[in-house]
């Protein structure tokens, strides 16, 4: 029995109202982006390799999330063959973005084999993306926002940095 991860993109995306949907559909017909929702970005983001999510937003509240989805095919070419791209759609962002703890809108969330490494959230400078996405591409795996307070315990009896 293979331990692979299998990943299988979604089918068939629903018609959307959603004025930024044109924009995140170009990166799947035209760039190779996947289309993930919050039953598949697991297995997605476990895939070897760095991975980057956008989650573009509502267009009418967030309409930078337009501009994101225009310029990460810029990004792509600048650090080619770097990174796989996926987009989720409007009705499964929500979901996705608690998971990892994406509190702003557009957000591109950086991952390395089924692990998260960070988010570079809004329209950014292009000096700006630039730079985090170089440090995202070279930094480790770290813990999801939504991760809260860690627990710590006490391992000794001479420790004495515990609130017993």
């Amino acid at each position: 029995m293979s331990t692979e991860t299998v990943f299988k993109p979604l089918a068939v995306t629903p018609p959307s109202t959603d004025p930024a949907a044109p924009l995140v559909m170009r990166l799947v017909r035209d760039f190779g982006a996947a289309l993930v929702d919050e039953t598949s970005v697991a297995d997605w983001t476990a895939l070897p390799g760095d991975r980057v999510l956008l989650l573009a937003g509502d267009a009418v509240r967030f309409p930078e999330g337009q501009d994101v989805a225009a310029v990460l095919p810029e990004l792509m070419k600048v650090f080619p063959q770097r990174f796989e791209v996926a987009a989720v759609p409007r009705d499964s962002e929500d979901a996705v973005a608690r998971r990892y703890g994406s509190q702003r809108w557009p957000s591109l969330l950086f991952f390395r084999g089924g692990q998260y490494v960070t988010a570079i959230a809004g329209m950014q400078d292009w000096d700006v993306y630039l730079q985090g996405v170089d440090a995202a591409l070279r930094m480790p795996p770290s813990r999801p926002p939504t991760i809260g307070i860690p627990v710590v315990s006490k391992t000794s009896s001479s420790d004495t940095g515990g609130c017993h």
